[in-house]
């Protein structure tokens, strides 16, 4: 009986210490190129919530190295208290939800995980084209850009746009405030038409929702003292 007594003593302490102490707050570590790359909304979501992060820029000629540490040889890796880990999107997903960028409810987070799918499946079939426009492969731009760019753009941000109308004056795509796949549209604007100027003029409402990503005043913060480098 003593020592069921002494047992639940030391429970209330310690669930006493729980509200005394401070919480301590995880420690957090984006390892990428030295780039926006896939990394870039990460970032912004560290920016639009003021939680401090190591912001970790791997010279190239390093990264054969770290390639051996990372869970699937891949970057951007997110170390949180020294867990890695791996892959854009499921990092993007952890750090919005954790700081309140995925949904507000449970129906606009499948629908800003939805968006975010569709927009891989768009990314893999332009890819192709955009590397030519990029400069990082060869091929006849223009020829391609009929056959391929135009289409796939139009199918994708023609999605996006009726989702921005159906969404309502919000200027948002999912919900009435700004999640990550707002920013992960927004960035993609960004680097497609800083290659292939008015590539994008055609949809208003998407254009809507980037200029309300970039004016959000902690990512137009962030946006003016990152390194500009899109590459």
């Amino acid at each position: 009986f003593r020592a069921c007594s002494m047992s639940r003593v030391f429970f209330y302490f310690f669930e006493i210490l729980k509200y005394i102490l401070p919480e301590t707050m995880p420690s957090y570590k984006l390892t990428y190129f030295d780039t926006q790359g896939f990394a870039e909304v990460s970032r912004q979501l560290f920016a639009l919530s003021d939680t401090p992060f190591e912001d970790n820029r791997l010279p190239r000629e390093e990264w054969p190295e770290y390639q051996k540490c990372t869970p699937f040889g891949k970057m951007p890796v997110l170390e949180v208290d020294g867990q890695k880990l791996p892959q854009s999107f499921a990092i993007a997903r952890f750090l919005a939800r954790k700081f309140g960028f995925a949904g507000k409810t449970e129906w606009e987070q499948a629908w800003v995980d939805a968006l975010g799918d569709q927009f891989k499946d768009y990314l893999n079939a332009f890819l192709p084209f955009f590397r030519v426009a990029f400069g990082t492969a060869t091929g006849d731009l223009e020829a391609m850009k009929k056959s391929d760019g135009e289409p796939i753009r139009d199918n994708f941000f023609g999605i996006l746009e009726k989702q921005a109308k159906d969404n309502g004056s919000t200027g948002f795509l999912v919900g009435s405030s700004l999640t990550w796949i707002d920013l992960i549209v927004a960035d993609h604007m960004g680097v497609v038409e800083y290659h292939l100027p008015h590539f994008l003029d055609g949809f208003p409402e998407v254009q809507r929702v980037r200029r309300n990503v970039i004016e959000t005043p902690k990512i137009k913060e962030w946006l003016e003292k990152r390194p500009e480098r899109p590459y």
